[in-house]
């Protein structure tokens, strides 16, 4: 049984399966109390008396399903109520393989719901106590498809591209506010994700499938570097630093009084 002092409280979303449950496993170890939040209750029990069993830390479980706007408020209450959370792990999210073409729009309709719409509520209801508290800590899971669109269905890779964007910006937001921003990009893991996007992961190359569990340890050993991006994948980070290297250079030239001279010349002739 785990023994350390806690570090608060943190409330992980899409607790009871996969990524965020292993989640609550390592963070209950490092002396973390947790609020675990899904729709599957019977999942959620059992993990939280294993986990009390075994860390002694304190478990709370909410059965919410954060597409539903009644439930979402009442996680976006919790996080603005509760002094004692200092971590929120934005996880719950659904995936598309489908192209544009075979995707049924009110099923992307609902993948934007969740995985943009309430990440972003939550964000928006525990960041004010976290800086009012002086310290917290948010993580939010994206994907490598945020930065490799052409990969997937389009609008998923689209909404783990808004995660990172929304990440990035809190970072320089609230870099003098003491709270961590950390956005975490898995490539493929081992989860139930890609049989509910009706492909199993077994279907999928072993080379390129990271356990759960490898990929969490990953994140957290990142978070623990201070990275704002943590690829768990990615062999070499000066790849990803000279990517955000670029990004960075283009950006005093993105806005201009006068059009790029490429362009003014096509007019002209």
């Amino acid at each position: 049984m785990t023994t350390s002092s806690s570090k608060g409280t943190a409330l992980i979303t899409g607790a009871s399966s996969g990524i965020g449950a292993v989640y609550a496993d390592r963070l209950a170890r490092r002396g973390y109390d947790l609020i675990l939040v899904a729709r599957n209750r019977g999942r959620l029990d059992d993990l939280a008396k294993r986990l009390n069993d075994e860390t002694g830390r304190t478990v709370r479980v909410v059965a919410a399903d954060l597409n539903d706007k009644v439930d979402l408020k009442r996680i976006e209450t919790l996080l603005r109520t509760d002094a004692g959370i200092t971590m929120l792990v934005n996880n719950a999210g659904v995936a598309a393989l489908t192209p544009l073409l075979d995707s049924d729009v009110d099923a992307m309709d609902d993948m934007i719901t969740l995985n943009v719409r309430a990440l972003t509520r939550l964000t928006y209801a525990a960041a004010p106590g976290f800086v009012a508290r002086g310290g917290g800590a948010i993580i939010n899971i994206a994907s490598v498809v945020g930065v490799a669109p052409e990969s997937l269905n389009g609008v998923y890779g689209a909404s783990k591209a808004y995660v990172i964007a929304l990440s990035q910006s809190l970072h320089k937001e609230l870099a003098d506010k003491n709270v961590r921003i950390q956005a975490v990009l898995p490539g493929a893991t081992a989860t139930d994700i890609w049989a509910k996007a009706g492909r199993p992961v077994e279907h999928l190359p072993n080379e390129i499938v990271m356990s759960t569990g490898d990929m969490v340890d990953a994140a957290l050993a990142g978070l623990d570097q201070g990275e704002l991006i943590t690829i768990p994948a990615l062999p070499d980070i000066a790849d990803w630093q000279a990517y955000e290297a670029a990004r960075q250079k283009l950006m005093p030239n993105l806005s201009r009084k006068t059009p790029a001279a490429r362009y003014r010349a096509r007019a002209a002739a």
